[in-house]
Order: structure tokens, then C-alpha cells, then sequence
């Protein structure tokens, strides 16, 4: 097999089965482990995967450029949003992650709603200016563009004053093995910065979101109150935290 079919076999592996197992492909198609290995790394390399150890992942489409994530799941993101509105009741103090689901959730709200919402996302912010009866609080600290929320010490420091019921969290990846997933270790460092500062976590996951991986680890599942999707079929990551269908 050329290494360009061999390519194309691993790709629909991940397609079909949700993950790719080195070592079972390489017994599989009579080559060296570290000849999948290699076929991985350069997958991921363009993209297409998310190497873990002993194969790879699905890569999620919400790595992508924050303007081009507002394109993506438009209608699943809504959906999720929708749901996700309902936790935020009157008079309680919610933290709104960054992200386009969560920029969905602010629009989501009612017109009439009077609470308080603190977010690190100025983009969540400024929707939230036509929610007269909110309060919003705006975390400082260093722009991170790609999910345009800030993050670093200065953010940090400013959420250690916070306390709410809720926060909403917004990630790239969720998979019953790899967990909660991000794309960048200071985001994924401010996001249980800010998970830690409210009694009850929610993940916001639209369906392209679910079987996908990044790079860096948020939460454990155990540190979470329930995962918001509309995905189908999600019984194996269903064994692993609750699922609030949206």
C-alpha cells in the first residue's frame, strides 16, 4: 500500500471509529509501528488529526480561526444556547466563557432578565449591552485573539474576587477517553481558573464538538456538572457525565 492510500485508510478510520490505534493498524496492514506513527505526526501536522498516545483523534473544527467559528454549527450552537439560557436565573451571578456558543448563550437571554454576568470575552460583553437588567463584570488581562477572551496573571488574579453558582464553560473537544479539550494550555489554565469560582460547571458542546480532541486538557469530566449538546448518539460519553440533550 502506497503511503498516501495508507493516509487515506487512517483518515477514514478516524472518520468511521472515532479514533486510530497504532498499533492495531500496523498489525493490521503488515508495516511498522512507527510507519503509522509517522503517517499520524504528519496528519497532524496539516490538521486533519490530534496525535495522542498510542494513536490519534478526531481534530475539532473549533481550532479554527475565531471568525471562521462563527460559521461553523450555527444552528447546533443555538440549540445549545437556548438550553443553556435557562440556567442563568434571576437574580444569580453566572461566569460566561468565551467562545461563539457562549456569545450565543448571551443573545439567548431574555430581554428582561436581571442578573449578573462576569466573562473574560469582550465579544460576550458587548452583546450583553442590550440586557439592560444585567450586570456585567469584564475580566482584564492579555488578549488571546483566537477565542478573543483575555487570559494570563492579570485575568487570573481578577476572577480569584468571583463567586457564582454557574459557569458556563466553552471547550473544542469532548471525548469519552481524551475528556475536555482545548487548543492552547493558557486558555485551558484560565478556563478551571474560572470553573473553580462557581459551584456548578456546564459545558456548552454542540455536536461537532463531541468525539473530537485538542491539545490540551481542561477538566476532568468529575469536575463538571453536565455536558449541553445535541449531538446523537452519545451513550459512551454518557457513562462518563451527564448529558443535558439540547
Amino acid at each position: 500500500m502506497l503511503v498516501g492510500e495508507r493516509r487515506e485508510l487512517l483518515l477514514a478510520r478516524l472518520a468511521a471509529d472515532g479514533k486510530v490505534l497504532a498499533k492495531d493498524v500496523a498489525a493490521e496492514l503488515g508495516v511498522s509501528e512507527d510507519s503509522i506513527r509517522r503517517d499520524l505526526r504528519d496528519l497532524a501536522s496539516a490538521g486533519l488529526c490530534q496525535r495522542v498516545y498510542g494513536g490519534a483523534l478526531p481534530v475539532s473544527p473549533a481550532v479554527a480561526d475565531y471568525a471562521s467559528r462563527t460559521a461553523i454549527a450555527v444552528d447546533g450552537k443555538d440549540r445549545v444556547a437556548r438550553v443553556a439560557a435557562q440556567l442563568v436565573r434571576p437574580g444569580s451571578t453566572v461566569i460566561l466563557d468565551g467562545g461563539t456558543t457562549t456569545l450565543a448563550v448571551a443573545k439567548a437571554l431574555p430581554a428582561d432578565l436581571e442578573a449578573t454576568v462576569v466573562t473574560h470575552s469582550p465579544t460576550v460583553a458587548v452583546a450583553l449591552l442590550e440586557h439592560p437588567g444585567i450586570d456585567v463584570f469584564l475580566l482584564g488581562g492579555r488578549l488571546f485573539r483566537h477565542s478573543a477572551v483575555t487570559c494570563g496573571a492579570a485575568a487570573a488574579e481578577a476572577a480569584q474576587s468571583i463567586s457564582a453558582e454557574v459557569f458556563l464553560l466553552g471547550v473544542t473537544g469532548v471525548h469519552p477517553e481524551a475528556g475536555l479539550t482545548t487548543g492552547d494550555a493558557d486558555e485551558a489554565a484560565m478556563k478551571r481558573t474560572l470553573a473553580r469560582r462557581a459551584a456548578d460547571t456546564y459545558v456548552l458542546a454542540s455536536a461537532e464538538k463531541i468525539g473530537a480532541a485538542s491539545r490540551f486538557s481542561v477538566l476532568p469530566f468529575g469536575d463538571v456538572a453536565g455536558v449541553l449538546t445535541d449531538a446523537e448518539n452519545v451513550q459512551e460519553l454518557a457513562e462518563r457525565v451527564p448529558i443535558l440533550p439540547a
